[in-house]
């Protein structure tokens, strides 16, 4: 970034590369199988070295997974912005929202690449990783909007909250991604939470 803020042309050109690579890289999943396609496979099809694409990615999940890393800051200061005196599953379920905004405004492209987190169970430990993350960044707002300590890790209260509302993510997702474009994601999402309150 430069000091007004504006991106300069290297990181312009850092982030193209990025996106190529992972477009190339989601083709070669989608075509041969995320497990059968090697680091290699996505060098030579992209024409750059193992040390280039190891710049760029420090694994080869994080090709799939990348997108998702600064969604927790999302979900977060959207849950922090709710009101206070709003439930905690309300102020969980209205905070998703503004993920599956972001979701939908890429949606070809998301849809693909969760299209294979779904369908490659070497990826779930992946994914499941991801969450238990994005569940600790969560777990102080959680546990105040209960009225817990959030420093009492043996309340299981706070992480049963979270653990259920990314279980209802990972429905609406499932079906979204099996919708093929013919439905809205948000509706799907506040459906899914709406089943347990």
């Amino acid at each position: 970034m430069t000091t007004s803020g504006r991106v300069g042309a290297r990181e312009l050109a850092r982030r193209a590369m990025i996106a190529q690579i992972a477009a190339i890289a989601v083709d070669l999943f989608e075509e041969r199988g995320y497990d059968e396609t090697t680091v290699e496979d996505i060098c030579a099809a992209a024409g750059i070295s193992r040390t280039s694409f190891f710049r760029y990615f420090p694994a080869k999940e994080d090709v799939l997974l990348r997108d998702f890393t600064e969604l927790s800051d999302l979900l977060l200061e959207a849950l922090e912005a709710r009101p206070r005196r709003e439930a905690p599953w309300t102020a969980l379920r209205k905070a998703i929202i503004p993920l599956a905004d972001r979701y939908q405004s890429d949606d070809v492209r998301v849809r693909r690449i969760l299209g294979l987190l779904i369908g490659t169970p070497t990826l779930g430990a992946f994914h499941q990783d991801k969450l238990a993350r994005w569940g600790k960044q969560l777990r102080p707002e959680v546990a105040r909007r209960l009225g817990t300590d959030p420093d009492d890790t043996t309340d299981p209260a706070p992480a049963a909250l979270i653990a259920s509302a990314f279980a209802c993510l990972d429905a609406a997702l499932a079906a979204w991604v099996a919708a093929e474009g013919e439905q809205e994601l948000a509706p799907l999402v506040d459906r899914a939470m709406g089943v347990l309150g």
